[in-house]
C-alpha cells in the first residue's frame, strides 16, 4: 500500500490512481516495493512530489517540481525508474568490466611468457 501524505492540497482518487500506476510501472523489474511513501507539497505555482521507496537491497528516493501536478508525478516515475533500471543492470556491466580486465590480464602474461621465450 501507497502512503500519500500532501501539504496544502487535497488527494483526490484520481491523484492516487495515477501515482499508483506510475508506481506499479516499477513492478515490471520484477523487485518488491517496500513502504513506498509520496509527500506532495504545492508551493504557490508549482507543485512538489518527493517519493522514497525500499527495495530489497536498496533505497530509491526522487523529487521533481512542476506546474503541472501530473507532469510532476510523471518526472518523478521516470527518474525513479532510472534509478532502478540502474541498479538492476549494474551486475551485468560489472561483469563486463571483469571480463575485460581478465582478458588484459590474459593478454599481459602471453607478452610476458613471448619476451621470457627470446631472452632464453
Amino acid at each position: 500500500m501507497t502512503k500519500i501524505t500532501s501539504k496544502n492540497l487535497e488527494v483526490t482518487p484520481l491523484i492516487r490512481e495515477r501515482i499508483q500506476a506510475r508506481l506499479d510501472k516499477l513492478a515490471r523489474h520484477d523487485i518488491q516495493l517496500i513502504n513506498p511513501h509520496v509527500i506532495i507539497v504545492q508551493e504557490k505555482q508549482l507543485f512538489k512530489i518527493e517519493a522514497a521507496v525500499g527495495i530489497p537491497s536498496h533505497k530509491l528516493f526522487a523529487q521533481a517540481k512542476h506546474e503541472d501536478l501530473y507532469s510532476a508525478i510523471n518526472a518523478m516515475g521516470q527518474k525513479l525508474e532510472k534509478q532502478l533500471n540502474r541498479l538492476t543492470h549494474k551486475p551485468e556491466a560489472q561483469r563486463y568490466e571483469s571480463l575485460k580486465r581478465q582478458e588484459e590480464a590474459v593478454d599481459l602474461n602471453i607478452e610476458d611468457e613471448i619476451d621470457e621465450e627470446f631472452a632464453a
